[in-house]
């Protein structure tokens, strides 16, 4: 205590936590300060204090508490993180602060909890608050109940929670304390304030004093409903608002009412359970023969339902009970007794109640007939309360059937109901397509006799008119008189909604007087939730009275509004009938009187005449004033639709057209004109004319009404060619105007009569229609012709097949409205066709076949009679085929079945119930409740089959229903509550699969936590895991927050559990399926058919052809033509359960479950699971495969992989195939199960399917190995035997395609491994199979050597040999070819390892080798290139290592793997792949041999590899393969090759030292002349191993503290030396690949941006280092892989793929520029075409648009920079360099190119005329080219073998000296020193044969071998000599300066014509003579241009080269060509 100054030191929050109360009485101090100081809310000194806030408010000391609790709520008011600590200071303020007895403390106790609140945190300070209710200290309940109060006052009860607080008022005023009760009455006046009258009901059991006190109190509050006067942060917005008010009075209180919000009573109340509280003789009293006794049951269950709120149950025996008491019994005083409880129980369950209403509506209104009041009143009652726990969609079909009743008593009370509920309805809620049935039937009743009848109709269209307005009602109501319109309206006028009075007619808003209502108890559902004062849309017309008494006038008789199920809207009014004179006259006023006469001429010309004036007039005519009726009668005068004439005929149905399309056209007038229609359309010349008058006229009158019309006439007829032309007009009709308003019904019945046709045409026409339809409606139209014929059936069912996966098309016409009273209609049309079209189709009441001895049967004791009972109902349902949802009280008897004990009757049960879903459809969601929720408690059975039969039951409604009603109240909750494991399980993982699903899901979804987390403790390890997986899908709706607070009640072990899985869950929390794109019909109607079209044509693309799509492109998605369909446009959403299909395939096809596939394979290692082997697939396998993959699989996907029918399963593996490359992740996460369902597809006998499967093998494999992933052993063996099974496939293309696979197979698996499972393959019965497999164990042996051979080499071969005397001769072949070759690898000891053969097995094998030993020289090109393929990233200029292959560490051979794969799919580099592998000495320079500049054009590469592989053949392999190997085996293996792979594979260890260690021996190797050549064919693994080390410095080692980083330097600088080293010699460096290239200047570049070596003290020696080295890769790699290289690394770091920054780019660039500046040095030796594919590649990925738009211009610089570099060097024959692009549109490189081109070509003037005088020869030049290229071929070829050396040294030498010009230096740039020296010494010693005749030419030939190749297009490479000396040191004779200086001297223009046919230049040696000496001045002076320009180019190209050189030559000659330009324009000139 006395040193005060120790503690005085301390931080403060040290001081904070200090023993000692002054200590920590000026910590508080000292941190108020602080955070009164801090300005950043975010700042990190907040995070410090976390921990201690606690600490604040719970401080001993009361001195100390004080400043604590002070500092605290400074703390809480500013810090970012306050919110973390909201519940434990909430806790400690509530025990700790709140029983103070300072004032001070509890004020600020109080504030701190206000200011958690103001912070968004008001959840868990409520929850502390309301916990300190129940506390024991009064001081603190009463702090409570006051916080709580002054919270609510300030911040309302939007923010305030009102229900847990009323729920404990009624414990707070039982309190002794009066303190705590006189603060509850306080708070109790303050919630009355927020909600009203209710909070009456939950405090009526208080006591009756208190209730006095209160009610005095709530009389004297004010009537204005209270407003918020504190806010949250986020409502900043608000606060603004209410001080503005503030400011200015309380003027505009009004506007806030709206932020009160209306609490429902019934909410607050808590449920009461009755049902166990019944008499347990109630159902025997309720139907006993006394009336007393029904009456005293009667009142025990009124006295329990007078509850305001009842707890849910199966309320369904009570209901039937009430049923029959209100429907049979006949004293009345019962009846109305029973209407009062069931009006009781309504109210009290109200939403739960719903299942039941539609079972006790039509018992209400049939007993409607009873006349006495108090029984109609409680029937009244009771109906409206059901009514309110339901929707009136779903009673509408019960009202409607008891509207033509013949008592009058039933129609009035019915019209009545209806009338009550119209007012709980909205615009909204009360659809046309509800409303229409209903007025149809009201409009009947105000003509009914009696007058209440007539009132009650009145009233009820009133209210609806009220409702929905005028503008929907007008269609209704056209055919009331003045009188009752007006009765209507003045009923309208008296009605007051429960919403409010505004309704759709309101035009103006009216702003409604400021009011507090409390809701009544009651809930309407859905209808509530649209807001009263929403109105149907702008007020575009001042009235729409003038509409409705504008239709009134029309006179005539009209069709019933909801006649044939057409849309009342669509028809127009119905037209009077005209008399002929009537239309004669008003005819007259548009037609000339001439065309009328001659209408009925008996010329035909002169009718034509007519026709043509006819049209003229209409076409004239004003659009208004258009009598339709009169012109079409006078079309129908004789001759009329007799008409023979076609040209007349066609002209007159033209003109039908014209009129429906421009008049008022009404349904009188179709009908004069369609007779006439129908009978032409099957006219061979007229039939055209007449579909398109149909179209015209559907068009006006609706194409239901039209096409109900034309079918009826068609059938009407004989004609079948009319008919199959009428059903190709519907077909072509319905998707065109889509398919809302058809009577499918009377369609189905036409459409049966066509199929029973006798005439072929007709029935294929009807077929066709009916294909159409299914687009639209789906599977169920099925259902009405499973009676026809299976011939007819099958035609069906396959019209069906082709419909199926396509979308119905947009529609493009519609009903078009030309009256302006009927503008808004479209808008209306749009509405409906929206609706679900299985609507449309007829359904079946099967009510009365529900009968009651049915009912009993199904519920008799004998199983056997309750079976006959569900079969009887099989029978119903399979008859109806499609139902009404009234199926009595059948629900109710088949739950009980669904508990049946005998377990087959259970499952027959969910069969019915599957079929009962597919038959009633959408409907059946009313029976979820009753029926659904059973089928849930099934999944509990004990027993599989019956849970699976369940779960496909509960799938099927779930289909039908959507996930909405099965998540809405506490069902769900319920069963998941029950403690049976195999429920749970199922449960949950039903759950799992279906709530990703969903865009949205129930808040009732939250009563199900409590038990999933019971779950997460199971006792069953399934049910754990079921929940685990659960909990994403459950957060994905819910949110974790709420997930944790719910959490917040379990005990505090099972809590800490939960959330550690929470928070695990939180990191896999799937995304919500995006909203579905929706397309207004609008916008479908105006679209252009062009686009409709095309979206027709990729809808019906079939799946093998996006498949193929997808292997040739698997990027298409993103491009080509599908992308140039918007995809609002492509796809138009035709149906709710379309609508619902597409989202659930919009989503991915993979669910990622972590460590899934591991727990898989421990299952099946712990034989959990089946192992997956066997001959053929059992049921049992594929169950359980369904089973693993339900999880992580979609559910679509998974039933098409599962369906019977092969064409779903070509379906799903399309699927797979789209989703590959966007979905790897998930492939590789279920590749186990993927590969086993293919093996599954193995053992189909479709060839469709089978190829698809191997064809998505393929292109699983390439991905796999690109993503670097090996299988496991698991995965492979589940697959490999099966793959290997299908290698003896009898076709070739399947066995081809096998063997491709599993070529592929060992990029992913290790070769050694698949040896066994291939040896296995040598045991099936099937010789194909054992042949093939023999080829492929030789294949495996070549490639990977002995080593592969498993269990060992010994017992491989025997097993091998033992094949060769097998039956099959294909057997004995492959068998002896792979022993052979296993010989070609180690001699003669391949007989020790086969063991004993026979004497003929081994005579035939002798003769084999000796055949082999003959034929080794010669090497097919096949086996080579499988070979190279099956090798792992050998080098592609390397030859194949035979040995060490197996020794290279497996990271190595996994990068050699990559590197291949890329560069074959980067930039397809074919030429150089192709080309077979042949030893370094002997190849030669193919790109400069294919692209020789000095002739300027490209040969093509077929030809030169072609002739290439020709030549070197005999060279390709090693030393002959029949010696004789050393019986020292072992020491075979030693060899070089071995050696340096060892070495190489050391480079890459994790180990410092031993790394050191190699390096230094390959360096070793590099500095010496003569063993530097052993490195060639190691190259590429060389530089993969160094930069892997790099990687792993970069990456591990540079980020280990522990490694000294002197041994990393010392490291760096070893790599860094070798490859300095490397790069020095020339040869080595040129065999480095373009892939190794690119990740070794991407190491490097990584490494100089590396800043943690600058730390280093040798840091910046090693940067510089780097940079040299870089420097010398530049120079002296390939120029071909390394430009290459750079531009693909380039491009990868714009994109971003690896991580780098800027900088690297950067550099990249400079990189590339300094390629750039080396270019015209290289251009002769690169490969251009490969160098502009890369340049095509990068412009494709970055268009000039996307450089644009990036930060720097650098990468648009150096691109450009590049292609004016190469025109420039290649000038017009660049674009010859092309032919690898095979798409040139897809970049702008080809336009780019002739753009720079000609622009150069433009600046060098007239280099066109010399090009173009030349251009004669260029045809001829290739030819010679291509032979010059073939002699050089074949000489070389004899030069490589001994036998011929000389003679082809001779050759050579000849060749030489007679085509002086020629440059062999491609075919030796890349051969070994020695091999040139050789040819060198060669070619002198034949010279010296030749006694010195040749020597000059022999002299030059060998200077100009040896020199560069000169880049000047007609300068020979002879003349570029640079020394007067020979290659052997002789002196040059004089006749070589003398051809010098005639060179010089024709360059310079001075050559003498008369010798000029001594020497001519190399390029005309084989062309066409030069030009003649006499020639004109202009052609004189051309030429002397031409060569000047050919000097001044040499010059300065040889000035690049040696830059002091001929400066004075190159300014005279440009004086001299300037001179001779104006020269030649002087004489042009003078010439004109």
């Amino acid at each position: 205590m006395g040193d005060e100054s120790e503690w005085m030191k301390l931080p403060i929050d040290q001081k904070c936590e200090h023993k000692v109360w002054k200590a920590r009485l000026n910590g508080y101090e000292e941190a108020a300060k602080l955070f009164q100081k801090i300005q950043d809310e975010k700042s990190p000194e907040w995070s410090k204090y976390l921990g201690l806030i606690k600490k604040f408010v719970t401080d001993s000391n009361a001195v100390a508490q004080l400043k604590g609790l002070e500092a605290a709520l400074v703390y809480i008011e500013n810090a970012h993180v306050a919110g973390r600590t909201t519940g434990e200071v909430a806790s400690g303020v509530v025990n700790k602060v709140f029983n103070q007895p300072k004032a001070r403390a509890k004020e600020l106790g109080m504030e701190i909890c206000l200011m958690y609140i103001e912070i968004e945190k008001p959840e868990p300070v409520q929850e502390e608050l309301l916990k300190g209710l129940d506390n024991k200290n009064p001081k603190i309940v009463v702090a409570c109940i006051e916080t709580i109060r002054k919270a609510l006052c300030e911040f309302g009860s939007k923010i305030v929670q009102l229900k847990p607080i009323v729920k404990a008022l009624p414990k707070s005023f039982e309190s002794r304390e009066k303190a705590v009760r006189d603060e509850a009455k306080l708070l109790a006046v303050e919630v009355y304030k927020w909600i009203r009258d209710a909070l009456r009901p939950p405090l009526q059991n208080i006591n009756s004093v208190q209730l006095k006190e209160l009610e005095e109190e709530w009389v004297k509050l004010p009537t204005t409903a209270p407003r918020q006067t504190r806010f949250l942060r986020s409502q900043q917005d608000l606060k603004s608002k209410f001080e503005q008010h503030q400011a200015g009075g309380d003027d505009e209180e009004g506007d806030e009412e709206d932020e009160a919000p209306v609490v429902d009573a019934y909410d607050l109340l808590e449920p009461v359970e009755i049902l166990s509280k019944l008499p347990k003789d109630f159902y025997e009293k309720i139907e006993a023969k006394k009336w007393q006794e029904r009456k005293e049951a009667l009142e025990a269950l009124e006295a329990l339902v007078k509850n305001p709120k009842l707890e849910s149950g199966d309320y369904a025996d009570v209901v039937r009970a009430l049923k029959k008491i209100i429907g049979k019994d006949s004293n009345v005083l019962l009846v109305a007794l029973g209407a009062k409880c069931l009006a009781g129980l309504a109210s009290g369950l109200r939403k739960k109640f719903q299942t039941y209403a539609t079972h006790v509506v039509p018992t209400l209104l049939e007993k409607f007939k009873e006349k006495k009041p108090q029984v109609v009143q409680a029937l009244q009652e009771a109906i409206d309360a059901v009514f309110l726990t339901t929707t009136l969609q779903n009673l509408s079909e019960d009202v409607l059937a008891v509207m033509d009743n013949k008592n009058p008593s039933i129609k009035q009370q019915a019209s009545l109901f209806l009338a009550r509920s119209f007012r709980y309805c909205t615009a909204s809620t009360l659809p046309k397509s509800l409303l229409k049935p209903l007025c149809a039937a009201l409009l009947k009743q105000i003509n009914d006799s009696a007058a209440d009848v007539r009132d009650a109709a009145f009233e009820a269209l009133g209210t609806a008119l009220k409702v929905v307005g005028e503008r929907l009602m007008n269609p209704f109501l056209v055919d009331v008189d003045k009188l009752k319109l007006d009765k209507i309206k003045e009923c309208s006028d008296k009605v007051e909604l429960i919403h409010g009075n505004k309704s759709a007619t309101c035009t103006k808003a009216v702003k409604p007087a400021p009011q507090v209502k409390v809701v009544p108890s009651s809930n309407s559902g859905d209808k509530v939730d649209a807001p009263a004062t929403k109105t149907a849309g702008p007020p575009k017309k001042p009235s729409n009275k003038v509409g409705l008494t504008k239709k009134l006038k029309g006179p005539g008789p009209a069709s019933a509004p909801g006649g044939k199920g057409k849309k009342a809207m669509e028809v127009k009014e119905v037209e009077p009938e005209l008399s002929l004179e009537v239309c004669e006259e008003r005819a007259a006023s548009v037609l000339p009187a001439s065309c009328l006469q001659q209408l009925d001429s008996s010329n035909w010309k002169e009718r034509l005449a007519s026709m043509e004036e006819f049209q003229k007039g209409v076409e004239v005519a004003d659009k208004k004033e258009l009598p339709c009726q009169a012109l079409v009668r006078m079309l129908a005068k004789k001759p009329g639709w007799k008409e023979t004439n076609f040209q007349v005929m066609q002209m007159k149905l033209h003109i039908v057209a014209l009129i429906a399309q421009k008049g008022n056209f009404s349904t009188t007038s179709a009908e004069v004109v369609l007779d006439g229609l129908v009978d032409k359309i099957g006219d061979v010349k007229c039939g055209m004319k007449a579909k398109e008058a149909l179209t015209a006229i559907a068009e006006a009158c609706s194409l239901p009404w039209t096409a109900e019309q034309v079918v009826a006439m068609a059938f009407a007829q004989k004609n079948p060619k009319n008919q199959a032309e009428v059903l190709n007009w519907l077909s072509t009709a319905i998707k065109e105007f889509g398919f809302a308003g058809l009577n499918v019904k009377a369609f189905i019945s036409s459409v049966k009569t066509a199929l029973a046709a006798t005439n072929p045409a007709v029935r294929t026409s009807a077929i066709t229609l009916l294909g159409v339809m299914y687009l639209y409606v789906g599977a169920p139209l099925r259902m009405f012709f499973e009676d026809e014929k299976p011939a007819l059936l099958s035609q069906i069912d396959a019209e069906f097949e082709k419909m199926q996966g396509q979308t119905a098309p947009a529609p493009i016409r519609k009903l078009v409205k030309r009256d302006a009273d009927d503008e808004e209609t479209p808008e209306e049309q749009d509405e409906e066709e929206n609706g679900n079209v299985q609507d449309l189709l007829p359904r079946t009441d099967i009510s009365d076949k529900i009968t009651s001895e049915l009912l009993e049967k199904l519920g008799d004791k004998n199983w056997k009679i309750r079976k006959e009972g569900l079969d009887e109902l099989n029978t119903i349902l399979n008859e109806a085929k499609l139902i009404q949802p009234n199926i009595s009280e059948l629900p109710g008897v088949l739950k009980g079945r669904l508990n049946d004990s005998n377990k087959i009757l259970v499952q027959q049960t969910l069969v019915t119930l599957q079929q009962m879903a597919t038959a009633m459809g959408p409907n059946i969601r009313q029976h979820v409740k009753t029926l659904g929720i059973p089928i849930i408690t099934v999944l509990g059975d004990s027993k599989a089959n019956v849970r699976a039969a369940a779960l496909a039951t509960l799938n099927s409604w779930v289909e039908k229903t959507g996930m909405k009603e099965w998540l809405e109240g506490e069902d769900l909750s319920e069963e998941l509550k029950k403690e049976n494991p195999f429920l749970r399980q199922e449960l949950l993982g039903w759950l799992a699969d279906k709530l990703p699903t969903l865009r949205s899901a129930s808040s009732d979804l939250i009563l199900c936590l409590p038990h999933l987390y019971s779950c997460l403790e199971d006792r069953n390890g399934d049910v754990r895991k079921k929940a685990q997986d659960a909990l994403p899908m459950f957060m994905m709706h819910l949110g974790y927050e709420k997930m944790v607070r719910a959490a917040g009640k379990l005990k505090p072990t099972s809590k800490d559990q939960v959330v550690v899985a929470l928070e695990k869950a939180q990191a896999i929390v799937p995304a919500k399926p995006a909203a579905p794109s929706k397309t207004s019909s609008k916008s479908n109607a105006a679209r252009p058919s062009s686009t409709v079209s095309v979206r027709a044509q990729t809808a019906t693309t079939n799946d093998d052809t996006d498949a193929v799509a997808l292997k040739n492109d698997p990027k298409r998605n993103k491009s080509g033509s599908t992308a140039k369909i918007k995809p609002g446009i492509s796809k138009k959403v035709p149906s709710k359960q379309n609508l619902k299909d597409d989202d659930d395939k919009s989503g991915p096809i993979f669910i990622i479950i972590p460590n899934a596939k591991e727990q898989r394979v421990k299952d099946e290692r712990a034989l959990k699971v089946l192992k997956w082997n066997f001959t053929t697939p059992r049921d049992e396998y594929t169950e359980q495969l369904k089973t693993q993959m339900s999880s992580c699989v979609a559910k679509w996907l998974q039933d098409e992989m599962f369906h019977p029918d092969f064409h779903h399963h070509i379906k799903a593996l399309s699927t797979l195939l789209e989703h590959l490359e966007s979905e790897t992740e998930g492939t590789v996460a279920c590749l186990d199960l993927i590969l086993k369902w293919l093996t599954l597809r193995f053992f189909d006998t479709n060839t469709s399917v089978l190829m698809k499967v191997l064809e998505y093998l393929k292109l699983i494999f390439t991905v796999l190995s690109k993503e670097d992933y090996h299988l496991t052993d698991n995965e492979a063996s589940s697959f490999l035997p099966y793959l290997i099974n299908k290698v003896g496939e009898p076709k070739d293309v399947i066995r081809k395609d096998v063997r491709s696979i599993m070529n592929m197979m060992c990029k992913v698996y290790p070769a050694s491994k698949m040896f066994s499972f291939v040896m296995e393959g040598l045991k099936s019965k099937n010789s194909k199979q054992r042949a093939e497999c023999l080829e492929e164990l030789g294949a495996l042996i070549e490639v990977y050597d002995l080593n592969v051979c498993q269990p060992t080499p010994a017992k491989a071969l025997k097993e091998i040999a033992s094949q060769i005397g097998d039956r099959d001769t294909s057997v004995r072949n492959a068998a002896l070819n792979t022993v052979v070759t296993v010989y070609n690898i180690c001699g003669d000891q391949v007989f020790k390892l086969i063991g004993n053969l026979s004497e003929k097995e081994m005579s035939m094998l002798e003769e084999r080798i000796k055949r082999s030993a003959k034929k080794s020289s010669t090497v097919s090109a096949k086996q080579v290139e499988e070979k190279a393929s099956r090798t792992q990233g050998l080098n592609q200029n390397a030859p194949v290592p035979r040995k060490g292959c197996e020794e290279m560490p497996s990271k190595l051979k996994i990068m050699y793997r990559t590197y291949r794969i890329q560069a074959r799919s980067s930039n397809a580099h074919s030429s150089s792949e192709s080309n077979p592998t042949i030893p370094r000495e002997f190849q030669l320079d193919l790109d400069e041999i294919e692209n020789d500049n000095n002739a300027g054009r490209c040969e093509l590469p077929d030809l030169v590899q072609h002739k290439l592989d020709d030549l070197y053949e005999p060279v390709c392999l090693p030393e002959p393969k029949n010696r004789s190997v050393s019986p020292h085996f072992d020491e075979i293996h030693g060899s070089t090759d071995s050696t340096i792979n060892f070495v190489v594979s050391q480079v890459a260890s994790s180990d410092i030292n031993t790394s050191i260690q190699a390096l230094a021996q390959i360096d070793e190797v590099l500095r010496q002349e003569d063993k530097a050549d052993t490195m060639s064919g190691h190259i590429d693994q060389f530089l993969i191993a160094t930069f892997m080390q790099l990687r792993l410095i970069y990456n591990t080692h540079m980020a280990d503290e522990k490694l000294n980083k002197r041994e990393i330097l010392k490291l760096y600088s070893c790599i860094i030396g070798n490859m300095i080293t490397l790069f020095q010699i020339e040869t080595l460096a040129k065999e480095a690949s373009m892939g190794v290239l690119k990740d070794l200047m991407h190491g490097l570049i990584l490494l100089m941006l590396d800043s943690r070596l600058e730390d280093l003290d040798e840091g910046p020696q090693v940067i510089r280092s780097v940079n040299l080295l870089m420097v010398k890769v530049l120079e002296k790699s390939d120029p071909t892989n390394i430009l290459s290289s750079l531009i693909v690394l380039l491009q990868d770091s714009l994109l971003a793929t690896t991580n780098n920054t800027p900088k690297f780019s950067e550099l990249v660039m400079k990189c590339l520029w300094r390629m750039i500046r080396l270019l015209p040095n290289n251009v002769n030796i690169i490969n251009v075409d490969r160098i502009l594919l890369d340049i095509h590649n990068f412009m494709r990925v970055f268009p000039r648009e996307r450089l644009k738009q990036m930060k720097s211009d650098l990468p648009m610089r150096t691109q450009k920079t590049l292609l004016h570099t190469l025109c420039k060097l290649l000038g017009p024959k660049i674009m010859d360099h092309l032919a690898l692009i095979e798409n040139k549109n897809e970049s702008e490189l080809e336009a780019y190119l002739r753009r720079v081109t000609k622009h150069s070509m433009a600046l060098s003037g007239g280099k066109i005329d010399s090009d173009t005088e030349k251009g004669g020869s260029t045809i001829e030049d290739k030819e010679s080219k291509a032979k010059i290229s073939e002699t050089l071929a074949e000489i070389f070829k004899k030069i490589g073998s001994k036998e011929n050396t000389r003679e082809g040294l001779a050759e050579l030498y000849e060749y030489r000296k007679k085509y002086s010009d020629a440059d062999i230096e491609p075919f030796l740039r890349k051969s070994s020193q020695f091999f040139q020296n050789y040819i060198e010494r060669g070619l002198r010693l034949v010279e010296n044969e030749r006694e010195g005749k040749g020597r000059i030419s022999s002299s030059s030939s060998s200077a100009g071998f040896s020199s560069p190749a000169d880049e000047s297009p007609y300068v020979a490479s002879s003349t570029s000599v640079p020394s007067a000396v020979s290659t052997n040191g002789e002196e040059v004779g004089p006749a070589v300066y003398l051809e010098r200086l005639k060179i010089l001297r024709q360059r310079c223009g001075l050559e003498n014509n008369s010798k000029h046919e001594e020497r001519q230049p190399a390029t005309s040696l084989l062309s066409k003579p030069t030009v003649p000496t006499v020639a004109s001045s202009s052609e004189l002076l051309h030429n002397k241009l031409a060569h000047l320009r050919d000097s001044r180019e040499y010059n300065q190209e040889q000035e690049s080269h040696h830059p002091p050189m001929q400066t004075n030559s190159n300014t005279t000659s440009a004086a001299n060509l300037d001179d001779l330009k104006k020269r030649l324009e002087r004489i042009k000139s003078s010439r004109k």
